[in-house]
């Protein structure tokens, strides 16, 4: 079975990050197996390695890291939900991914945005940044462009006046779950 973590990409205090997550997890369950990995369970120190991860045969990650890096490597493909903060990603799951060397390495990372451009940069930013981990992502992306918070309920939940928009962001959802599950098993096939 294909299995896909969705990752939580905010550690604020009142953060929305974790309902939209939530949504995206429901959609994907009905495609493949699906854990969400909250980053407040991973407290990473900042990057300062003295050499790049994927160029350093001695490397030894702190315990924090390791556990980080044993976890993501786990998966077959990966959702990304990421607030927009000053035009970028968060800077918790930028560090999260500078630590990785070769565990995302030719799988799929799907990316939802939200923010006041529905996160269309931070998006942005990481579609720059995960080819450095050897990552995939696929072509479809969400920009929710709705205050998460008045829409998405703590469970998840998207109101159903939002969710009966068929051009909205329930839709755009279904089709980037079908997307990831695809990308992930053609990839998986390759692998192997």
């Amino acid at each position: 079975m294909t299995n896909i973590a969705v990752v939580i990409g905010s550690t604020r205090e009142g953060r929305s990050t974790d309902r939209l997550a939530a949504w995206v997890a429901e959609e994907v369950k009905k495609h493949a197996e699906v854990d969400v990995l909250d980053l407040r369970d991973y407290p990473l120190p900042f990057f300062d390695e003295t050499v790049s991860p994927r160029y350093n045969p001695e490397r030894t990650p702190e315990p924090a890291v390791k556990k980080w890096l044993d976890k993501i490597a786990e998966y077959d493909g990966y959702v990304m939900v990421t607030p927009e903060y000053n035009r970028s990603t968060s800077g918790v799951l930028k560090n999260a991914i500078d630590f990785l060397d070769y565990q995302i390495e030719q799988k799929p990372v799907a990316l939802v945005g939200h923010g006041t451009t529905g996160g269309a940069q931070a998006v942005s930013n990481l579609r720059n940044a995960l080819p450095g981990t050897g990552a995939v992502t696929i072509p479809q992306a969400i920009y929710f462009n709705h205050r998460v918070g008045e829409v998405v309920s703590e469970d998840g939940v998207l109101h159903e006046d939002v969710a009966a928009n068929p051009y909205g962001p329930q839709t755009a959802l279904a089709s980037q779950a079908k997307q990831l599950v695809w990308f992930t098993e053609a990839l998986k096939a390759a692998r192997a």
